[in-house]
């Protein structure tokens, strides 16, 4: 008898259209539905994509019985309610970050898929497929660099005209720290294996003050480790620079810094002991290379790269910098996990 091939719909044709090729490219998945309420994204659609059903109405995809998994790449203050829907109707999730923006949505997406027990959700944390990240997580794993006690992450955007001039200036609430800095405290926890305790945030507006766009441009965070430690975390969206992610991890046998080409490593504290030069690809990765490994999870082969419990835990903590930013006496803020 020849297996049923599970089917996805994807709603958002922005980011959303790169996840076509990880379902298709799936033995045992296909993509059946494409969603955009732009008209111009779906006269597109229409044209580039005969065989599938384009449509403006996300439920027509969200309810679809004959669909199995959803992709969810529509503006963020839709996903929450379209994660829901979709699991409410039976579906599995692969949700762009983030998978929400308020604490209560959270809870109530844990509730709903508490209900479902053989569903699950994936995260689009692209940054764990970067070849010089994987391959630093390995050597991590092996103990090459000691025990960490310091590392930073900053996600430079530099695009600065997408918070100015596009949606994210024009929803209800737009947050730097789930649209960017999400990637940076992934990284880095998936990278150190470590849990984060608490943190303290400021937020500026400076690169946006005489803008339409009314929230942070630039956030920091301090994080403080519940196995000691700490980490620093900046979303600064504002920079004239590059789109880039700044890393830096400090362990007590090796300090390993990224840069745009290649990485150095410092295995010294001698100023004449040259640093050894790191020339794993970086960014090195496509926006669908983590849907296999989630279709992977639902047919039974394994699991996700980015699992359920992280994509939750990931998010208490960018909640707990988001209120920390807000919080005017400046007071430390435990993660709330969810």
């Amino acid at each position: 008898m020849i297996k049923k091939k599970l089917k996805a719909g994807i709603i958002g044709l922005g980011v959303g259209e790169s996840h076509i090729l990880g379902y298709d490219t799936h033995s045992e998945c296909e993509v059946v539905a494409l969603c955009d309420f732009s008209s111009k994204k779906y006269s597109d659609a229409v044209k580039k994509y005969p065989n599938y059903k384009v449509t403006k109405n996300p439920d027509d995809i969200l309810e679809n019985d004959d669909i199995d998994i959803v992709s969810i790449a529509s503006f963020d203050n839709y996903h929450y309610p379209q994660v829901v829907k979709a699991l409410l109707n039976d579906k599995h999730v692969f949700v762009e970050k983030p998978i929400c923006l308020y604490q209560h949505e959270l809870r109530h997406i844990r509730e709903v898929l508490s209900s479902k027990p053989d569903l699950q959700i994936s995260s689009n944390l692209i940054l764990r497929k970067c070849p010089r990240f994987q391959n630093l997580k390995h050597r991590l794993d092996n103990g090459e660099y000691g025990e960490i006690y310091y590392a930073e992450g900053d996600y430079n955007y530099g695009r600065l005209e997408k918070i100015t001039k596009g949606w994210r200036g024009q929803i209800e609430f737009y947050s730097i720290v789930y649209g960017g800095a999400i990637h940076m405290v992934d990284l880095l926890l998936w990278l150190t294996g470590k849990r984060v305790k608490q943190v303290s945030a400021v937020g500026t507006k400076i690169s946006t003050r005489n803008t339409a766009f009314r929230y942070n441009d630039m956030v920091v965070a301090l994080l403080e480790m519940e196995e000691g430690g700490v980490m620093k975390i900046a979303a600064n969206f504002g920079c004239v620079a590059p789109h880039f992610h700044a890393v830096r991890l400090y362990g007590t046998e090796k300090t390993f810094e990224n840069g745009r080409d290649t990485a150095i490593e410092y295995e010294s504290r001698d100023t004449l002991d040259a640093p050894t030069i790191n020339r794993d690809p970086y960014p090195g990765y496509h926006k669908s290379d983590l849907i296999h490994s989630f279709v992977d999870s639902i047919v039974g082969r394994g699991t996700a790269d980015v699992k359920t419990e992280d994509v939750f835990s990931v998010m208490s903590v960018c909640l707990a910098i988001e209120k920390a930013v807000s919080e005017s006496d400046g007071k430390t803020v435990a993660v709330e996990y969810i």
